[in-house]
């Protein structure tokens, strides 16, 4: 994967990429469209499938971990959502999780490691997955929060009205982080998405807890309607 991506990309589009996430890792200039064109054979190629967790798990880590580049922690991403890693997507590898948000700590990485990953485990394994994703909500970690309030932003109907409010209500305006732009962000987003399923939850939500939610969170939850 990293030999496909030092072959693609475009030195000045590069910087320009860096300079507006802001990120202290360099770029390679590769585009989405181009980035998922580079990585389609090797995600094809079966010779190169990690066989069992562990390799699918140092895989990832090393591509994340070592990474040189910003594409190829969107390369890790990506092998996550490989379809050899589909047994493995169980509250186990939460921990790996876990580390991506961490280590991530921008939006860029963490919104589609929390939206898709964790919270296709949420879904699955919501017995086991539940109280792990509780415990980010207070975690002394922005972007652990950030992940726990948007786990479960897809998840319409199948959404745990009692997570999602425990979540909300540990990162509101008066919390350690409730201030942050991407805490108040996040909320808002979260009953912005939930408030498509079911929109009077939203708004009697939003309606008890006036004094404690940003004008931010309040105006992004309740942009629809």
């Amino acid at each position: 994967m990293r030999t496909a991506l030092a072959d693609a990309g475009d030195p000045e589009r590069a910087i320009a990429q860096q300079a507006y996430m802001k990120s202290a890792m360099p770029y390679r200039g590769i585009t989405s469209p181009e980035l998922r064109r580079t990585l389609r054979p090797v995600l094809a190629d079966a010779r190169l499938f990690p066989t069992t967790r562990d390799g699918w798990e140092s895989a990832v880590r090393r591509l994340w971990d070592d990474a040189s580049y910003r594409e190829e922690r969107y390369a890790a991403i990506a092998l996550t959502r490989h379809r050899v890693a589909r047994p493995w997507q169980d509250v186990e590898v939460l921990g790996l999780y876990r580390h991506l948000v961490v280590t991530g700590a921008w939006w860029d990485l963490v919104d589609p490691v929390a939206g898709e990953r964790v919270g296709r485990v949420l879904r699955s394994h919501r017995e086991g997955a539940t109280p792990v994703v509780g415990s980010w909500a207070t975690a002394d970690d922005l972007w652990l929060r950030r992940a726990a309030v948007i786990a479960q932003r897809g998840h319409k109907e199948a959404t745990d009205t009692r997570l999602l409010e425990e979540v909300l209500d540990a990162n509101l305006e008066d919390s350690p982080f409730g201030t942050e732009f991407f805490v108040r962000k996040a909320v808002g987003w979260a009953l912005r998405q939930y408030a498509r399923t079911d929109p009077g939850w939203v708004q009697e939500y939003v309606a008890s807890r006036e004094d404690r939610m940003s004008g931010l969170s309040r105006r992004e939850a309740l942009k629809h309607l």
